[in-house]
């Protein structure tokens, strides 16, 4: 395989872009098709937790591993990687917007800060689960989300009436 490259970094950046394409095609393609807001934001997530239970990169999310291992050495590799990073948190904050303007999230909520929370829920599930090959942690983000995603909607869709009326 390394004969087909003039380099180790070309290799690797090849790897990536192809890791980019699977990854898009299996969660984020799917999931930019819902018709609301908030049908993309959790098709995006369950998407992202069903293709770690599902193994379709070993070891995990790719670009979790990725990230990880290439973080502290500057270069092509890690910009790509990064690259890639922030692309997912920009599909998830943008997500995350079209919910507050169908009003399934409050408008007053920070977008950025709820955008860090669930992802950071994905990427405790993703080592988890790689560690222990139990899905256990795949539902317990399922029910993080959930109820980060709950008390993220606006008072009257919480309890049914508005607060102070």
């Amino acid at each position: 395989m390394f004969a087909h490259f003039r380099s180790k970094e070309e290799l690797q950046l090849a790897t990536i872009d192809t890791a980019c394409r699977i990854y898009n095609e299996v969660v984020v393609e799917p999931a930019l098709t819902e018709t609301s807001g908030i049908l993309r934001l959790r098709g995006l997530i369950e998407r992202f937790l069903q293709h770690v239970e599902d193994s379709v990169f070993p070891g995990g999310c790719f670009f979790a591993s990725v990230a990880a291992e290439v973080d502290t050495h500057p270069g092509p590799v890690r910009d790509r990687a990064f690259a890639f990073v922030a692309d997912w948190l920009a599909t998830l904050r943008q997500a995350v917007a079209d919910a507050q303007a169908d009003g399934a999230i409050d408008p007053l909520e920070d977008a950025d800060q709820l955008t860090f929370e669930l992802d950071a829920y994905l990427l405790l599930a993703n080592a988890q689960f790689v560690a222990s090959g139990a899905p256990e942690a795949l539902e317990r983000a399922r029910i993080a989300v959930g109820r980060s995603l709950e008390s993220a909607a606006p008072p009257v869709a919480q309890g049914g009436f508005a607060v102070g009326g």
